[in-house]
């Protein structure tokens, strides 16, 4: 993100004045997929990508915002009962809605803001908006009393009532949290984290971004969901002694005990999220001892899980793996809800360009045009530039 763009921008829209500078990135999330609603753990990091915002208080209560990428403006009352129309928009009005309701005076101000998130990477750049705006709202209006994870949490509340989307809380949390060289593993239960190394000499991350999404009838997520939570209660009736809400709280012995009485489907998808609970704390563990072979033998099996056992990956997103096994990479696996978007990849710098290019070559050629190749690399969460 070129800071100076920004500033150029901002001077020239708004009158050559100056303000702050405010940054927060997108994400990854190396293992751990559809674990979270079910109270299970995620394995995201910050990139370094994201959105850049420069801020100034305008001694006004009028709110000047205008998105650089889009060309397009936006100007409403801090008080307005009612948010702009304009959807990015959005997403500032709900940040000053959740901070006026932590006690935060917010004033008028003027903002000019612009992204480099790769558009439908599954990357959450709606998440690094509001993280964005939750940094900007924290230095300037609240002197910095409001905590890290209220940022975060205000951003999913954003989502949730001004944006129409029940997000969980994993991505708001990696945008605000995120350091350089660590990934984190969230517990969505608890909401307790722990940092973990991640600097894989040798090794590069990408991303292969199949640029489809596909939609399909029906509620594939809503019945996923609704599939998990049929087996927890099932646990749950059976065990009554425990206090059993999610498929967290449930082991492999519970699963066998009550199997008898579940559909193939539900059976199915509860299978493959106690692996997958199973597959991230492998991971972590691969992670503290620098065993990155370990890591990627579970990325391929959290791949092969998404794809037969909870059905969500596509024929697109499996022809990346496919190819990524053909050509050495030591791990890979669709990355998000699915049904489209991104494989990430965890590569061997000696395969790396080889790889890049087998994907581009035999994906174009089966597919007509060109996946998108977008390096990864771990950077800080939220937080002010200047």
């Amino acid at each position: 993100m070129d800071i100076e763009v920004v500033r150029k921008i901002f001077a020239k829209r708004f009158e050559g004045r100056k303000g702050n500078v405010y940054f927060a990135p997108g994400r990854i999330n190396l293992i751990g997929e559809h674990t979270d609603y079910n109270g299970g753990f995620v394995f995201p990091g910050a990139v370094t990508c994201g959105i850049m915002a420069e801020v100034c208080p305008n001694n006004t209560d009028i709110i000047r915002a205008y998105a650089i990428d889009l060309d397009d403006s936006a100007q409403w009352a801090v008080d307005d009962a009612e948010s702009p129309q304009v959807t990015w928009a959005k997403y500032i009005y709900g940040m000053i809605r959740e901070f006026q309701a932590l006690g935060v005076k917010v004033g008028g101000f003027d903002v000019a803001f612009a992204g480099d998130v790769p558009l439908g990477a599954g990357m959450s750049s709606s998440a690094a908006l509001e993280v964005c705006f939750g940094v900007a709202l924290n230095d300037l209006f609240a002197g910095n009393t409001i905590t890290t994870w209220q940022i975060a949490l205000a951003g999913q509340a954003t989502e949730h009532k001004y944006v129409g989307v029940k997000c969980g809380i994993m991505d708001q949390f990696a945008s605000a949290f995120g350091k350089k060289g660590q990934l984190m593993r969230l517990d969505c239960n608890s909401l307790e984290f722990e940092y973990y190394p991640f600097a894989p000499v040798g090794y590069k991350l990408v991303l292969v971004n199949t640029c489809v999404k596909h939609e399909l009838v029906g509620s594939p997520y809503n019945d996923r969901r609704c599939s998990c939570e049929r087996v927890a209660r099932a646990v749950a009736a059976k065990h009554t002694e425990r206090n059993i809400n999610t498929l967290r709280d449930c082991t492999w012995e519970d699963l066998q005990e009550v199997q008898a009485g579940l559909s193939a489907e539900d059976l199915q998808r509860a299978t493959f999220v106690l692996g997958e609970k199973d597959r991230v704390l492998a991971v972590c563990e691969a992670l503290q001892r620098g065993d990155y072979e370990e890591v990627g033998k579970q990325m391929y099996l959290t791949h092969e899980g998404l794809s037969k056992a909870y059905e969500v990956s596509c024929e697109e997103l499996d022809f990346l793996n496919q190819v990524a096994k053909a050509c050495g990479v030591t791990g890979s696996r669709m990355m998000g809800g699915g049904f489209g978007g991104c494989t990430i990849n965890l590569v061997k710098d000696e395969c790396y360009d080889n790889f890049v290019q087998t994907a581009i070559e035999n994906f174009k050629a089966r597919y007509g045009k060109a996946p998108q190749i977008i390096p990864v690399h771990i950077g800080d969460g939220g937080h002010k530039v200047c």
